[in-house]
């Protein structure tokens, strides 16, 4: 018998959806509930505390980016994988901006779905190695898993956690955007290189000018030393 890896919320209006993503997250032992609008699925995702959720945007009542906002807003820090039938680009990194930790657009293979959603959880597991514990003006706990600016805690994502100390365990190193999708988010070969800039974007909003990242035009992105 598989063991349980914990129960997952799948918020999908199309059934024959629902139950394919249903059936493949059971094989790979998965709990799984099914709820088909955002009003029931916020509320689902309070009384159940998953372990992630599988969120459609286009949804009745209320749509997956007010969902996201909403249970962000309440300090729920679960991971979300964002569904989307839409192709736009502005969906899917608006969504990344309200604190999803990765998307997927229709059609797209269950499998595919399976493993990025356990890449999400591996990420949100931790700890992502031992960053430097002061960094000028931030303070970094990788146990805990938690980030003070000034001695004031900064929310952080499970994916921006694990960004922030990966570039703070070699500070001046310069990492090209396909290496941090590889090395961060588990994705060799990822074309998708504008995910890194939307989460350095993020990074940087909410560590404010304590913020050590900085750009290396034509290159990536890098932490840099206080006082370099």
């Amino acid at each position: 018998m598989t063991e349980s890896r914990g129960l997952v919320l799948v918020v999908e209006d199309e059934r024959h959806i629902a139950d394919i993503q249903r059936l493949y997250l059971a094989r790979e032992g998965f709990g799984v509930h099914v709820e088909t609008d955002g009003n029931a699925g916020l509320a689902a995702a309070k009384a159940m505390q998953p372990v992630a959720i599988v969120l459609d945007i286009g949804l009745p009542g209320l749509d997956g980016l007010a969902f996201c906002l909403a249970l962000r807003d309440a300090g729920d820090w679960t991971p979300i994988v964002l569904v989307t039938a839409r192709g736009e680009e502005p969906d899917r990194i608006l969504g990344l901006e309200l604190g999803a930790d990765d998307y997927l657009t229709k059609p797209f293979s269950p499998r595919e779905l399976v493993a990025r959603l356990k890449t999400v959880l591996r990420r949100a597991a931790g700890p992502p190695g031992e960053p430097a514990g002061r960094f000028g003006r931030l303070t970094v706990d990788p146990a805990r898993r938690t980030v003070l600016r000034d001695g004031e805690p900064v929310e952080l994502t499970a994916t921006e956690f694990n960004l922030l100390a990966h570039l703070l365990q070699r500070p001046g190193q310069v990492f090209t955007r396909e290496q941090l999708l590889a090395q961060v988010w588990g994705y060799p070969g990822y074309r998708d290189t504008r995910m890194v800039d939307v989460f350095v974007s993020q990074l940087r909003a909410k560590l404010g000018d304590a913020s050590p990242i900085r750009t290396v035009r034509g290159v990536g992105y890098s932490a840099t030393p206080p006082n370099a």
